[in-house]
């Protein structure tokens, strides 16, 4: 049996009859110059006081009984002007009112010209109704009933119109004088006027006819297309109804679920903008499709959008040997195209866009991936002609390339109860947009409300991270807008998402994005989501499944932090232990950072106890009897600014491990250089006078000081002749050469006529070997000369350390208060 997307792709293709049982909107017009016997021009707005004169001389509309035409307010209650009384003047009029017609014919699905004909004008008046009814033939040839509800102040009066099993309410309201509601139907739906409630309505009806002999165009009638496609849904969603309940181990059901697209997606013939994208502006048989399928998904209880699709590919291009040659900007304009041909489609991006509901409001998903399987038919694209075709020549070592991008609209479709899984599997961005919104609904809603809301985003935090886990590393790096709506957080942790940037747009990025694992902790964070927080941060530890886990950065710590607050303090320690464990090889500095920022926490350090020893016993050092890791991890080293945290949070904890820490330190000066870490952590430390004042830092200062007051110490005096260093890494006949020149005191320049390759090399080894000479080159001769001059670096150097030392050894005698 052919797959879904095929069937319905071939079922809707059916559906060729464009149009539906009714038309509706808003009506761009020029105001007329209406004019009413005994009451002579009325003003548009209608005004109060010429309502009033209105009904002073209209008559009760009545109703039809079979053959009787009778009057009861208790089923009709309108006032009627008769069409006799009524003129209708304007300049612009009479072709405004034919362009609004051919507008409804073509709604209406009817392809023979249409003919208006002014019936009477309604006065509707606060209190009138009219009850469900049918229209009758009131001359020959109407067919449908066209109703224009002129400017006017009032509420209520909604028109509803019934066919089939499908209903429509339709408001009529329109106040701004340029500007008209209107509402047309054939004769044969059942239709109702619910009351006014306020102010008064003045409506124009005409009946519509057609022009010529022939068969009375009759409403669209898909009943067997929408059956059809309500089982060819209703099936597809039992399918995944099954996968849903399935076991995780259940392969079969595993296999089911590969096969089975998780949204359908059924490109339309007509091109839109997205100004006019909506369902009432489709277009011929895209209409006629809609149609169908807004009336199947309401019974397969699945849910419709029509969205923008938009697909662009890019790759390489082969020469064609045709053409003209002619290019512009690197670029070859349409006269070009035959020069080449499109030849491997190397990246592929496939989204939707501008959601529009079944209701016709707008949807807030933003850019939603799609995939080719998901596309009604399979294949729909294989022989379209792009939108846009760009093709550009070979330059450099990249050959020749295109680019081209296809955009259409579309309907697309999935289970209501699939809503879920579906926006979880459409990428971070989608999926933290939808959960953020629920989130956010959940801290406003109501007490009535509010446990629906929660069950809700706990769903759909649910299969965000079963899907995501799945897909190891894809969680991370998704960027947001730090000014969108749904980064607002009422609980205070809008400072911990402020990181986020744009992953499209054109506003300025920031320093520090958040990453998606961060995203979605915090939210569950806010959701207080103690399942789920502490389901995906054990997905970091060593427990879980090789292939699965979220990528771990420090930048994620502050999320971490704040989602562990919802956590009982043995549960959060076990986790810190599990991610200690699992990253301290990895992300050293990360796992200080999270250990540092757990002593915000309100539970007792003995929690964190189990996470400090780990974090100690991992520990880079220069002991050999630690064991080696594999080849393809490379240990991260511990830096000043690492070590000035990791102390104090390990004081905080314990004091004796602190204390092992620093021993580790002291006998590792391979991993901890006095001068690359130990000072300038020192340094750091000295900043905070509690921190420094602890057993542990001051076991450090003693070493750092014993290190300052011994260079310190050293004799400190400008060389005395010419005399430098000579301790070079290279023999070579020209390096042998610029040895016996450093060695002599009485040489202060040395000039090397030599090759550009051999000046080159004498340069490197001097900066190499930090040698204290100047180079430049005399482009006099060839080949040119290098003049090396001497110099007073170490000697300077040492300058600059005593007065770094000497500012050091004040700073670390007393710390600043």
């Amino acid at each position: 049996m052919p797959p879904i997307q095929d069937r319905l792709a071939a079922l809707l293709k059916t559906v060729r009859t464009p149009g539906d049982f009714f038309s509706s909107g808003e009506w761009a017009m020029y105001p007329p110059q209406l004019r009413v016997a005994g009451a002579g021009l009325i003003a548009l707005p209608l005004l109060p006081s010429q309502a009033v004169q209105l009904i002073a001389l209209a008559e009760r509309a009545p109703y039809g009984r079979g053959e009787e035409t009778l009057i009861d307010t208790s089923v009709r209650r309108t006032w009627q002007v008769g069409a006799d009384k009524v003129a209708i003047q304007g300049k612009h009029w009479a072709a405004g009112l034919d362009q609004l017609v051919q507008r409804v014919s073509l709604d209406l699905g009817v392809g023979t010209p249409v003919v208006p004909e002014l019936y009477k004008l309604l006065i509707y008046d606060e209190g009138s109704f009219f009850v469900s009814h049918r229209d009758s033939e009131k001359s020959a040839g109407m067919f449908a009933t066209l109703i224009i509800a002129l400017p006017s102040e009032h509420s209520g009066g909604e028109l509803l119109v019934r066919h089939g099993s499908r209903e429509v309410r339709l408001d009529l309201r329109s106040s701004d004088p340029a500007e008209a509601a209107y509402a047309a139907f054939y004769a044969d739906c059942v239709h109702e006027v619910l009351p006014v409630t306020s102010g008064c309505r003045l409506a124009l009806v005409y009946n519509l006819l057609r022009r010529g002999r022939g068969k009375a165009p009759r409403p669209p009638n898909y009943d067997v297309e929408t059956a059809a496609l309500v089982a060819l849904l209703q099936g597809w969603s039992s399918r995944h109804a099954r996968r849903s309940a399935a076991p995780l181990n259940d392969g079969a059901a595993a296999r089911e679920a590969n096969a089975l697209a998780s949204k359908l997606v059924y490109p339309l013939e007509h091109a839109y903008t997205p100004a006019e994208l909506a369902f009432a502006a489709l277009k011929g048989a895209d209409a006629a499709a809609a149609v169908v399928v807004m009336a199947a998904a309401e019974q397969a209880n699945c849910d419709l959008h029509l969205v923008l699709m938009q697909i662009e590919e890019s790759g390489s291009a082969d020469y064609t040997g045709r053409g003209s040659h002619r290019r512009w900007g690197g670029y070859h304009d349409d006269t070009d195209d035959d020069e080449f041909e499109v030849g491997e489609v190397c990246e592929r991006n496939l989204n939707l866009t501008h959601w529009i509901q079944a209701d016709g409001t707008a949807a807030d998903l933003g850019s939603f991936p799609f995939t080719d399987d998901e596309l009604c038919p399979i294949g729909a694209f294989d022989d379209v002609e792009a939108d846009e075709q760009h093709f550009q020549e070979a330059t450099g070592n990249e050959g020749a390339s295109f680019d081209r991008r296809y955009q259409r609209a579309a309907l697309v479709l999935w289970p209501h109860a699939q809503r879920l899984r579906v926006l979880a599997g459409a990428g971070p961005d989608v999926a933290l947009r939808a959960l953020a919104q629920r989130v956010s609904e959940w801290t406003r809603s109501g007490t009535k409300v509010r446990q629906a809301v929660w069950d809700q985003a706990h769903a759909l935090a649910g299969h965000m991270i079963g899907q995501w886990l799945t897909r190891a590393g894809s969680s991370h790096g998704v960027e947001f807008d730090a000014d969108d709506d749904w980064l607002d957080d009422d609980d205070g942790d809008a400072s911990l998402m402020s990181g986020m940037t744009p992953g499209r747009g054109s506003r300025p990025r920031q320093a520090n994005p958040a990453s998606a694992a961060a995203q979605l902790l915090l939210l569950l964070a806010r959701l207080k989501d103690v399942e789920h927080i502490a389901a995906f941060i054990a997905k970091g530890s060593p427990a879980s499944d090789a292939d699965d886990g979220w990528c771990y950065t420090a930048d994620d710590n502050a999320a971490i932090v704040a989602a562990l607050r919802a956590l009982p303090a043995p549960q959060a320690g076990h986790l810190v232990l599990n991610l200690v464990h699992a990253h301290s090889d990895m992300h050293m500095g990360g796992c200080v950072d999270l250990l540092a920022r757990i002593g915000s926490l309100a539970a007792a350090p003995a929690h964190w106890l189990p996470a400090a020893q780990a974090m100690v016993a991992a520990l880079p050092g220069d002991a050999p009897h630690r064991a080696p890791q594999p080849r393809h991890w490379q240990r991260e080293s511990m830096t000043a600014n690492a070590v000035s945290r990791l102390l104090p949070a390990l004081d905080h904890i314990d004091a004796a491990l602190a204390i092992q820490a620093v021993e580790l330190i002291m006998v590792s000066p391979g991993t901890y250089g006095l001068d690359t870490v130990v000072v300038p952590a020192l340094r750091i430390l000295a900043g905070v006078p509690a921190h420094f004042k602890q057993a542990a830092v001051q076991r450090l200062r003693a070493a750092g000081l014993a290190h300052l007051l011994a260079r310190v110490d050293q004799p400190l005096a400008a060389p005395t002749d010419w005399a430098r260093q000579a301790k070079l890494s290279c023999s070579c006949a020209h390096c042998t050469a610029l040895s016996h020149f450093l060695d002599s005191a009485t040489e202060s320049t040395w000039r090397l006529r030599a090759r550009e390759s051999d000046r080159s090399h004498v340069q490197s080894t001097i900066k190499s070997d930090q040698s204290d000479v100047d180079c430049l080159v005399e482009r006099k001769g060839s080949p040119h000369v290098l003049v090396c001059t001497k110099n007073q670096a170490t000697y300077e150097r040492r300058v600059a350390q005593r007065k770094m030392d000497q500012r050091d050894l004040r700073q670390l005698a007393s710390p600043s208060s």
